[in-house]
């Protein structure tokens, strides 16, 4: 055995929290002040505990790293996608941390007549942190727009560049969000602002070649609920400006002609009712293709209206409400439409041609599989790209013939090393919940995995957000399969795998339905062989820490280790703090336990951190990033320093805070695997006693 490192301490510092007539006393909120030197001192502290707790892994997080970045081809190009006369493709460089952005003639091979349009790598010199947050061409395709973020508190800063000449233009915008939308001028650009909350809030409109002081707010939302979002749609007719909630939406369009027009709105907003649009332009004119949850279609229904007329009283049914069969979106092309949709927990796509209505489906080669329409830029086309990907296969991407439904292969990613898919199998199978429901489970493992309960196991879940977990490939998870380990999803309740009563009964007031399908899951794998209790371990991220957070309270004896990355451990006391990032627009994901008693009791009754017991817990690995405006860097911090002085049992209990980086960790490729290689470490040394 190794010898274990002191870990820090957190000292206690009581402060009193009431609510409702009932007080809670939080021991270490002083964790929440990140402009208190002690504080960063004690992350800092942590940190170094993390190095020296994980110092007898190094040789395996070496090998670890090592056999990733064996997988991947390092130096490698994106599939192309067309725009008019140009292929448009991101590339990588071996040694190189970020892809460069380039265009090609269209139709040329790669390498002949390349343009670099942006290279990560130059914009992210000098910074820890770096993230490109949007990247749009012109329509004349002159001009890139091209955002960039080096703290990861998502506030960005907008640029130009001339696209022929590579070089930047004068303007410079800060302090803008994701979106980015090109007016038909080529000279006007729609872009979206944050408020002190990061919660884009703002529209607004620059002409290039003037100050940013001088852009004009198109439109401002005041209800806190609401994101702003802005687009272009395809037919190149329109910006597309969206409000959303999370229940109810409302879009606004401005003819990209005209770009100094007043937006106008496609629907008022009904609370309650969601809905999304695409343009589609023909012989008779324009119209918009409307994908809604209106009139009692739980699961949505597609509705289209004229363009110049497009109040729910013009809708016209397309497709009718079908419970069970989720619609998630609809892409509009010149002669047919490809329907996004979800059936018994899987995606589909279904094209149907629009002059008669005829249909197929996309064929897909498993039978667990993801798969989505991938970046088609151009509207009068015949062909599809979709991209496809299993537990077993790589990132594919194919374009499929609309008419013909016959399919030509754009690009697989390679997998190097030596790896066959066909010594992998996966499969779809079912747990039964507490309350009797059926919850689907997606697994991988070798063929020569032995099922008898001897192998380590890993079950990831998220859970909320109707945001669906689908089986997708990952070079790093070689790396546990290849050591024997059975690898898991669970699909929860408060996902969006089966429709949306799917999601609603995993949210609010069902929200511990999440967490008891994901013990019926853990349940199941050990019943069925997959594992034994003493070498599970679980995995979840942001909402899903909050799940693993939540379920090792509840059944601590059911898994042997747990990583929790960014995790929502403290919800109570951020969803009782409006003034903290994003709690108003979450009170419609988690109800608002400041206005309402019961809403508060429910969420004090399954926090991970109002809920840690004097108990054994599993080995337990834990994420932060300083700069996180998700998930605010205190609550891992608060909840480890809580399980420290509470738990019973001498495992390891580990912290790790990124100090310059933000929700998704580090930024480069390299120092991702790095820390993918320090989880997985933590995994295999727990679940199997280091075998290497």
């Amino acid at each position: 055995m190794h010898d274990r490192p002191r870990p820090p301490a957190a000292p206690a510092r009581p402060v009193e929290l009431t609510a409702h007539g009932d007080t809670r006393i939080d021991l270490w909120a002083w964790l929440q002040d990140r402009d208190d030197p002690t504080v960063i001192e004690y992350l800092e502290a942590e940190n170094a505990y993390a190095r020296a707790a994980t110092t007898h892994t190094e040789a395996l997080q070496k090998a670890i790293y090592q056999e990733i970045k064996g997988r991947v081809q390092e130096t490698d190009v994106s599939p192309p996608t067309r725009r008019g006369p140009w292929d448009y493709f991101s590339r990588t460089f071996e040694g190189r941390q970020y892809p460069a952005h380039g265009r090609r003639p269209a139709g040329a091979v790669p390498g002949e007549g390349e343009v670099v349009l942006v290279d990560e790598n130059t914009l992210a010199a000098g910074h820890e942190y770096f993230a490109l947050g949007g990247l749009a061409v012109s329509p004349d395709d002159s001009v890139l727009a091209y955002s960039t973020d080096t703290t990861g508190g998502e506030r960005y800063t907008l640029h130009f560049r001339d696209a022929i000449t590579g070089g930047d233009l004068p303007d410079l915008i800060e302090d803008v969000y994701y979106g980015l939308a090109w007016a038909n001028d080529n000279r006007t650009i729609f872009y979206t602002r944050p408020d002190a909350a990061v919660r884009p809030y703002q529209v607004w409109r620059h002409m290039l070649g003037t100050p940013a002081a001088e852009d004009a707010l198109v439109l401002h939302e005041d209800d806190e609920h609401f994101f702003v979002s802005v687009g272009r749609a395809r037919t190149g007719r329109y910006v597309l400006v969206g409000l959303d909630s999370k229940t109810t939406s409302e879009i606004h369009v401005v003819p990209a002609d005209d770009p100094t027009a007043p937006a106008r709105v496609v629907a008022p907003r009904r609370s309650g009712v969601e809905y999304s649009v695409e343009h589609h332009e023909g012989p008779g004119g324009g119209r918009f293709f409307i994908v809604t949850n209106a009139d009692d279609a739980r699961d949505f229904a597609l509705m289209e209206a004229p363009d110049s007329a497009s109040g729910p009283e013009h809708w016209v049914e397309v497709l009718p409400h079908r419970p069970g069969v989720r619609l998630d979106a609809v892409d509009a092309f010149a002669h047919h439409l490809v329907v996004s949709e979800r059936r018994d927990g899987l995606q589909r796509l279904v094209v149907r041609r629009l002059s008669d209505g005829a249909e197929h489906e996309v064929s897909m080669p498993e039978p667990v599989y993801s798969a989505w329409v991938g970046e088609n830029l151009e509207f009068d086309v015949d062909t599809l790209r979709f991209d496809y990907t299993s537990l077993v296969e790589p990132l594919t991407a194919y374009d499929e013939h609309l008419e013909r439904a016959d399919r030509t292969l754009v690009k697989r990613a390679p997998v190097l090393g030596g790896f066959d898919s066909g010594e992998y199998t996966s499969t779809r199978i079912w747990a039964i919940a507490s309350d009797g429901v059926r919850i689907p489970i997606s697994v991988v493992h070798r063929r020569d995995v032995a099922l008898d309960g001897s192998a380590p196991a890993l079950l990831h879940g998220y859970g909320s957000y109707e945001i669906s977990s689908d089986p997708a490939f990952s070079f790093a998870r070689l790396t546990l399969l290849d050591r024997g380990f059975v690898y898991a999803i669970a699909h929860v309740r408060g996902g969006g795998e089966m429709g949306r009563d799917w999601y609603e009964n995993g949210r609010l007031t069902r929200k511990r339905n999440t967490f008891t399908d994901f013990i019926a899951c853990a349940e199941h794998l050990v019943v069925s062989g997959y594992t034994s209790a003493d070498r599970l371990g679980a995995r979840g991220g942001s909402a899903g820490g909050l799940l693993v957070g939540a379920v090792v309270n509840l059944r601590p004896d059911l898994f042997r280790a747990v990583v929790a990355q960014v995790p929502f451990v403290d919800c109570l006391t951020t969803m009782l703090d409006p003034s903290l990032p994003l709690t108003v627009t979450e009170w419609e994901e988690w109800g608002n336990p400041r206005g309402d008693a019961d809403v508060y009791a429910y969420m004090k009754a399954y926090s991970p951190y109002d809920n840690v017991a004097e108990c054994d817990y599993p080995a337990i690995l834990v994420t932060a990033g300083l700069n996180d405006p998700r998930v605010s860097f205190w609550e891992p911090a608060k909840w480890v320093a809580k399980l420290r002085a509470t738990k019973t049992d001498d495992r390891p209990l580990i912290l790790k805070t990124e100090m310059g980086a933000g929700h998704g960790g580090p930024s480069g490729r390299y120092d991702a695997w790095r820390d993918e290689a320090l989880v997985l470490a933590f995994l295999i040394d727990q679940l199997t006693g280091g075998t290497p």
